[in-house]
């Protein structure tokens, strides 16, 4: 049964990889194969077992993948037509969940219940779960740029109206279909949405249209997520100014948007993250502590001991338990998981049962992959199914022989490190190399102290059990603190190639053996190969360029043989956040950039520079380059140079020469014509970043280089803007590639369908990062060669 349900997850993640749905076709071969498969099996299961056995595994795979299919035909035809996208909606529906207070406004999700018909037109088609976002008034500026998935974002003149969890409103909306950044290493916001049941975000609009039309209602999961936001709110006005009141909210009721960015930071470090997520562990500890007091309390009732078991009657409570903790914490997916554990485990003791551990992890494993396929997709599935196998495998005394107290729980932690470095690696490029030590003083103190503290704070409205609460986590985190900040806590690096995550994971299985177990040496050297892994990097002579996909926005990455060099940093996207953070340093960490031996920023537009502050923060930066004064650069502590005409240098072979602004020059009436114009030749040609230069610079660039500025390859100006790319300019550089940087459905049109046409009909092959997502070229010997990251590696789901 075990190896049958590995191997119909199996077939789950092979439709899950799958860049388009298969057609019906291939589904119905599939599925009169795995009939056929079937009866086979039946039929030779006394003559040839080992032959049945191989094709039930193949049934089972069929299976996996079949269901997989399924749901996502189900789950994609629930879409947003693109006829749609951009246009004023009017919809009646209620808030579907425990809305998320931004600084900028709300978000929430929104269960539509009725569309109404648009003037003149027919009822547009709306999916039934959508993800809407309330902002503030804030004025419309040229450098706002929307949040991933808030909609169409600059456009955001709108009053934030109250919205509760279950409250009926009718709302005039705009929406789009789900749209994400797509970079190397960089997060799927598509599957995310995807994975939710979420098939189109949006914003609210201005308009007498909306108006709430019923305070209560929605049914029970209305009224928990109402309950849930009474109690997240006394807690912050209890603690207003307490620097863990985010966190004791987190580990109530889900809620982490009020756990500063800092405090994330150290717990990364620390790799505490799971303890401060609802996660499997607060579940079951949780139904374990229900379960416990009610068998004990059962057992000193003998009437009732006679008509039911007590450890029948625990197990009751503790699922129970399970179910109540969860609903308090929103029911999101990781909890969910957790209970579907908790209830294969309490219905195999209800029936009495012994069931194997392992038997038991692999019927969760299938029950929570048929309840959602898409489970594979998220990175706590892989993490929490990983740490309940090897908590197994160590505490079952299989691996070594069963030890006690402080030696068994530093065994187990360090195993749990150990098996779960590869897939940390995988996920995340990083994992915290004193998790063991922060996790000894941390599990004890948060799991059995803190959150127990919290959860009777919301039980009981005493502010002195949440004020203790408090005081207990603050002395936690002092140690946890420390370690958080020694240079050596987190280790970093370039995500390995799957083979070798496989081998990685296959060695630390080896290592967790007895002792006297072979393979240990051999276990040890592919570790070290896993750690030492760097990705290759261009030749002597060559260069490579990256245009990351970030929104209306620039950010560039050009990298030789041994340098690195960011040109822009992207822009803002609201108080909280930027493309710095966001995209910039995880796609550097991925790559496994160390350093920057030069940050270059074009000009000082706030889509140029509005991550520059993320990037100096979260990476050693050698140097700096801009072509005005920039406050954050003479802030920085690190040498700025002027760029302007005449400065060069060469890297590996790779020459960098800056074209624009002229020494002394005036500043131009548009700062966009003060942007630093860069010219990088190699071996196999040559590249052009201009920044936003518009006619007037380019101009000036014809005049003084001609024919001279002729490039492989341009960043065009301005994300394509109809200001820049003027025929003159064009016709100088004759490029074979052009890159936009745009953001999907930009409120500003760009790119412009003119500017478009201009470099093609010039003989350039355009590109473009809001539909193919990152951009990456390489310039070698052999001359340009330019790929897009949405088509390396594309999914089903991708554009859906």
């Amino acid at each position: 049964m075990r190896m049958a349900i590995l191997l119909f997850a199996a077939g789950i993640c092979g439709l899950q990889s799958m860049a388009a749905l298969p057609p019906a076709e291939v589904l119905t071969g599939c599925g009169g194969f795995s009939t056929a498969a079937a009866l086979a099996a039946f039929h030779m299961r006394r003559s040839s077992p080992a032959a049945a056995m191989l094709l039930l595994g193949m049934v089972a795979v069929c299976g996996g993948f079949l269901w997989a299919a399924w749901r996502a035909e189900i789950r994609l035809a629930d879409g947003l037509p693109a006829v749609w996208e951009g246009r004023d909606v009017v919809l009646r529906g209620r808030v579907a969940d425990l809305p998320q207070r931004m600084e900028e406004g709300v978000r929430f999700g929104f269960r539509v219940e009725v569309v109404e018909p648009a003037e003149g037109d027919s009822v547009p088609q709306v999916p039934e779960n959508i993800q809407l976002s309330w902002y503030r008034p804030r004025p419309r500026t040229a450098e706002a740029a929307p949040v991933e998935g808030d909609g169409e974002g600059g456009e955001v003149e709108e009053e934030v109206m109250p919205a509760r969890a279950g409250e009926l409103w009718r709302l005039k909306v705009r929406l789009k279909r789900p749209h994400g950044f797509v970079n190397p290493n960089g997060f799927d916001y598509e599957a995310w949405l995807l994975q939710r049941g979420i098939r189109a975000t949006g914003y609210v609009r201005t308009s007498a249209d909306n108006h709430l039309l019923a305070a209560d209602g929605g049914g029970f999961l209305a009224w928990v997520h109402g309950l849930r936001g009474e109690v997240r709110d006394r807690f912050l006005a209890t603690l207003p100014e307490a620097p863990y009141a985010g966190v004791l909210v987190a580990l109530v009721v889900g809620d982490q948007r009020a756990i500063p960015n800092a405090q994330w930071d150290v717990f990364r470090n620390t790799g505490l993250t799971h303890l401060v997520a609802i996660s499997g562990m607060h579940v079951s500890l949780f139904a374990l502590l229900a379960g416990g007091a009610l068998g004990l309390a059962w057992r000193r009732l003998p009437w009732l001991a006679l008509r039911l078991p007590a450890r029948k009657a625990a197990a009751v409570a503790a699922l129970a338990g399970g179910v109540a903790y969860g609903l308090l914490a929103g029911l999101g997916l990781p909890v969910q998981r957790a209970l579907v554990m908790l209830a294969v485990l309490a219905v195999a003791w209800m029936l009495g049962r012994e069931v194997a551990p392992s038997r038991v992890l692999a019927l969760a494993l299938f029950s929570v992959l048929l309840a959602d396929p898409w489970a594979v997709l998220a990175p706590g599935f892989w993490l929490s199914f990983g740490a309940v196998a090897t908590i197994l495998l160590v505490a079952s005394g299989r691996l070594g022989g069963k030890r006690g107290g402080w030696r068994e729980a530093t065994r187990l932690q360090l195993g749990i490190t150990l098996t779960l470095l590869p897939a940390l690696l995988a996920l995340f490029q990083s994992f915290s190399v004193v998790a063991p030590l922060a996790n000894a003083v941390a599990i004890p103190a948060i799991s059995f102290l803190v959150t127990p503290l919290a959860l009777l704070a919301a039980a009981v409205p005493v502010d002195a059990l949440l004020h203790m609460a408090h005081w207990l986590m603050a002395i936690t985190m002092i140690p946890v603190d420390w370690l958080a900040a020694s240079p050596w806590a987190l280790w970093q690096q370039a995500v390995p190639p799957l083979p070798l995550i496989v081998a990685g994971t296959a060695a630390t299985a080896v290592l967790l053996l007895p002792r006297g177990a072979g393979g240990k040496l051999a276990a040890v050297a592919v570790l070290l190969a896993l750690l030492s892994w760097r990705p290759p990097r261009p030749q002597e002579g060559e260069f490579w360029l990256t245009v990351l996909d970030l929104g209306n926005g620039l950010s560039v990455h050009l990298q030789t043989a041994r340098h690195d060099l960011l040109y822009d940093a992207g822009p803002p996207y609201g108080p909280a956040a930027d493309a710095g953070s966001r995209v910039v340093l995880p796609y550097l960490t991925g790559l496994g950039v160390q350093r920057l031996d030069l940050l270059l920023l074009s000009h000082d537009d706030m889509d140029h520079i509005g991550g520059a502050e993320a990037v100096l923060a979260g990476m050693r930066v050698e140097a700096a380059m801009a072509s005005e004064t920039l406050p954050l650069l003479a802030t920085a502590g690190l040498p700025v140079s002027r760029c302007e005409t005449g400065t060069n240098w060469s890297w590996d072979g790779v020459v960098f020469e800056v074209l624009h602004p002229q020494p002394g020059h005036a500043p131009a009436r548009r700062n966009n014509d003060d942007s630093c114009v860069l010219r990088v030749r190699g071996a196999g040609g040559s590249a052009l970043l201009v920044g936003d230069i518009e006619a007037r610079a380019e101009a000036a660039l014809v005049g003084r280089l001609g024919d001279a500025l002729a490039s492989e390859l341009i960043v065009v100006a301005h994300h394509g803007s109809r200001s820049s790319s003027t025929a003159r300019f064009v016709d100088s550089v004759l490029p074979e590639a052009a890159l936009f940087s745009s953001g999907y459905r930009n409120p500003y049109g760009h790119p412009h369908p003119a500017v478009w046409a201009r470099w093609q009909e010039a003989g350039a092959r355009n590109w473009r990062t809001d539909e193919q997502g990152g951009l990456i070229a390489r310039m070698g010997r052999e001359g340009l060669a330019v790929e897009a990251v949405r088509a390396l590696r594309p999914r089903y789901w991708h554009g859906r």
